[in-house]
């Protein structure tokens, strides 16, 4: 099967990401292209990565003086303690600015290691091999990194760039179905908000990703959904204007985690893909997109079994905690809360466009919800 390779073009930044199975054995090459002067790697890894791929990056790494941290993974790992006990430790160790970080995980483990990473000796070499197909799709591309706060998700962070991004098919192989969909979400999303040919192919191939696993139009799906995002991403790093466009659903899906405590309830995934369903009728509701769009959604949805209610996760009686809660989203700049909204398939309103008050808000969803 192809690898497929794309690179990340930033102002002060440029990186690879390799996508495809055997993607993983280019690590050794890359680390001496990348980081030549690299002498101690800390490998940061969630502990449910199987040990026959653990194995195989360890191998890549075995010339270095190698440091293994293991984490069991969940959002309170994002915290700044234990982002200052990794460091505290790398420290003693005599880690410098040449020297590497590591990553392997899904997105709590890169956003976790990437914050370490950007402020030890305010930055040292970050490599990111991202394990799901969430990951892969999404928080390992574009430099953000972040922790937790008790306000809502990802609200201290920083936006720091790996050296590079190692996409193994072959991690895929462990996820459940559930997290094959928490990825899936994402791919969707970057249909939705750019590319209506995308979403067609999508339309005929989405029971090929979530119930076949098929591997070919997997890793076709990983590579498309990657140059989306790296076209947002290189146009506005630091989220200044159209990259917030990527946050299409998330405002309501940051909301939706938040008001269920982190929960393995429901999962990022599952939030987003409910938070694009009420944004797309929210889009409808104000009349900025065609009952014709959300009726494709609508049938779309339904033909694929994903979720789309609050009922589902328990959360009908949490309305006010979420509208609440998306209050303290980063992209808001006063006491309204701002949104994406969907025109139709493959374009959003602008950033900054539409903002409404959470009364509005709760107004609009108490007629769909």
């Amino acid at each position: 099967m192809k690898i497929y390779k794309t690179n990340v073009k930033n102002i002060n930044s440029r990186y690879s990401i390799l996508i495809g199975f055997g993607a993983i054995n280019q690590l050794k090459k890359n680390i001496r292209s990348v980081c030549p002067n690299t002498k101690k790697i800390a490998l940061i890894f969630d502990k449910k990565i199987p040990n026959r791929m653990l194995n195989k990056v360890k191998r890549q790494i075995r010339d270095y003086k190698i440091f293994v941290y293991k984490y069991s993974v969940n959002e309170n790992l994002k915290s700044f303690e234990k982002v200052n006990s990794l460091n505290e430790s790398l420290l003693a160790k005599n880690f410098n600015r040449n020297d590497l970080l590591i990553a392997v995980g899904g997105g709590v483990i890169g956003d976790f290691a990437g914050f370490a990473a950007s402020i030890l000796k305010r930055g040292v070499n970050f490599i990111n091999l991202p394990s799901t197909l969430l990951a892969q799709v999404d928080s390992s591309i574009g430099g953000k990194t972040g922790v937790n706060s008790k306000k809502g998700k990802n609200l201290i962070g920083t936006f720091y760039q790996p050296k590079l991004v190692i996409s193994e098919l072959e991690f895929l192989k462990s996820l459940p179905r559930r997290e094959i969909i928490c990825g899936f979400a994402e791919i969707l999303k970057h249909s939705f908000i750019s590319d209506k040919k995308f979403f067609k192919w999508i339309e005929k191939n989405t029971k090929k990703i979530i119930n076949n696993k098929d591997y070919k139009i997997i890793n076709s799906a990983i590579f498309k959904s990657c140059k989306i995002k790296i076209s947002f991403v290189q146009k506005d790093e630091k989220e200044k204007g159209d990259r917030a466009i990527l946050n299409f659903g998330h405002t309501f899906a940051h909301g939706i985690e938040a008001a269920s405590n982190f929960s393995k309830k429901i999962n990022h995934g599952e939030a987003v893909l409910i938070g694009m369903y009420l944004a797309s009728k929210l889009s409808k509701d104000k009349n900025i997109c065609s009952k014709k769009t959300l009726g494709k959604i609508i049938n779309f949805y339904k033909e694929n079994n994903l979720p789309n209610d609050l009922k589902q996760f328990s959360l009908k009686n949490k309305l006010d905690k979420i509208i609440e809660l998306m209050k303290n989203d980063k992209k808001n700049v006063d006491s309204k809360i701002s949104l994406i909204l969907l025109k139709r398939i493959g374009k959003t309103t602008k950033p900054g466009r539409i903002k409404m008050t959470p009364k509005q808000i709760k107004l609009s969803l108490k007629k769909f919800t």
